[in-house]
């Protein structure tokens, strides 16, 4: 019996991207993604993530996804190949991230509920340096953050913008979920923390009128907010399919030793 038996394609709209799927359009019979039990993906990690979201809001987060590099770095991703597709499909690696789900309550009071599977960012949207309440489970823990922003990272993505603010890269099932700081002001010496990813994290921003903030949840950004509220979201965990010995696991694991 063929595993995964209706597979859906999906490409970013680079040239590499574009070329890469039309030489794999006759290897087997696609299908649309709304119906799909296995999904292809060609390009680089930001793809990957649009892909994964697309998943996410068609509330499709059981299908999994074999990505393939085709853009820079691929972090996400596997190996470019198209001859030998069905034997890596069988002996693919299956890695489970879970996202954050953040809740945002704008200026004009909406409220904007939008899935995270890198990170929750909130940024400054001016020069003046942004000032931020932290409460961690309902607890104020910084009464005062003065910083250009703050990040909470799951695994998956403590090594993209969290190691770039100098956060810590968590291992996959680690159960953490990494609050990091970027360019802390006051108080000076606060580096972040790693919380149990039960954790329920509220950011709420002081002056809000003087010192707007965005908040992003990996591409989707949401501008002058009041609060947001971030935690893992379990209901929607996200499979990812890899070549032996390239599971996203083993790559985050060996991230600690790159000098």
């Amino acid at each position: 019996m063929t595993l995964y038996p209706r597979r859906a394609l999906l490409a970013s709209p680079t040239a590499t991207a574009q070329a890469a799927r039309a030489a794999l359009a006759d290897a087997w019979d696609w299908c649309h993604i709304d119906e799909a039990d296995l999904v292809i993906a060609l390009g680089g990690d930001g793809y990957m993530l649009q892909v994964l979201h697309l998943l996410l809001d068609a509330r499709r987060s059981d299908v999994p996804v074999f990505g393939m590099n085709l853009g820079t770095v691929g972090f996400l991703m596997n190996e470019w190949r198209q001859h030998d597709l069905e034997e890596r499909l069988t002996n693919a690696r299956a890695v489970k991230v879970t996202p954050l789900l953040m809740t945002a309550t704008g200026a004009d009071g909406r409220i904007h509920t939008v899935p995270a599977i890198n990170e929750v960012s909130l940024l400054r949207e001016t020069r003046q340096t942004a000032k931020l309440e932290v409460s961690v489970n309902d607890r104020v823990v910084l009464e005062e953050l003065a910083c250009d922003g703050i990040l909470v990272a799951t695994p998956a993505g403590s090594t993209a913008y969290n190691l770039s603010a100098h956060g810590p890269i968590l291992p996959l099932g680690s159960a953490l979920i990494a609050l990091t700081p970027i360019s802390a002001f006051r108080p000076r010496r606060w580096r972040g923390a790693i919380l149990p990813d039960k954790t329920r994290i509220k950011l709420r921003v002081l002056d809000q009128n003087k010192r707007p903030v965005s908040a992003v949840a990996d591409q989707r950004e949401i501008r002058e907010v009041r609060e947001v509220d971030i935690a893992i979201d379990r209901a929607r965990e996200l499979t990812l399919l890899f070549d032996p010995g390239h599971a996203l696991d083993d790559r985050i694991t060996m991230e600690q030793f790159i000098v």
